[in-house]
């Protein structure tokens, strides 16, 4: 059985399995109603930290609000284009669904960290810890993204075409110039 499989490949789609559920549903939630959305569990440190520090109007929550749910979906549509990619065993053995991976694990890492940092200024014991770990998940994908080698991509000679003693023998003036050595 051949498998081409790599680590990073198996285990971004580990990946994807808990991003893509997880922050659509959580995105969906502030599209319907952003305020509401917001102070659930998953944003609960953004939401505080606006209306303690930054002071925010309500449509300026909104729109942070909406801004964070477009960065989750972001991910998750990389995410899935990353599963997109998987599915087509050429694609996955040349490492071309790499950069649909990376940048998931980029701006998912960037959100999550923002969020931690966050939930840690507003004392929020329980988002501080699940932010914590999906960091650490998102950041543990990558590290293996990075120390795992690169990809070996096999490249098929090419014949060339035309063969010149095919066509031009080497008795015929135009063979024998192109057989003959330039130095005699």
């Amino acid at each position: 059985m051949d498998t081409n499989w790599r680590i990073s490949t198996f285990n971004g789609a580990l990946l994807a399995s808990y991003f893509i559920p997880t922050w659509t549903i959580v995105a969906f939630r502030i599209i319907i109603s952003p305020i509401h959305g917001l102070y659930e569990q998953p944003n609960i440190s953004l939401a505080l930290f606006m209306s303690d520090h930054l002071q925010l109007t309500a449509m300026s929550t909104i729109r942070m609000a909406w801004l964070l749910a477009f960065g989750k979906l972001t991910v998750v549509a990389f995410f899935a284009v990353f599963l997109v990619l998987i599915t087509r065993a050429s694609i996955r053995k040349t490492g071309g669904c790499d950069e649909a991976l990376a940048m998931a694990l980029g701006i998912g890492s960037l959100i999550s960290f923002a969020s931690m940092v966050l939930a840690s200024q507003v004392g929020e014991t329980g988002a501080l810890r699940l932010h914590a770990t999906e960091l650490l998940l998102l950041l543990g994908t990558a590290i293996l993204m990075v120390v795992e080698p690169p990809v070996q991509r096999i490249t098929e000679k090419s014949p060339t075409w035309p063969r010149e003693r095919e066509i031009y023998p080497l008795g015929s003036s135009l063979g024998s110039s192109l057989g003959s050595n330039p130095n005699s």
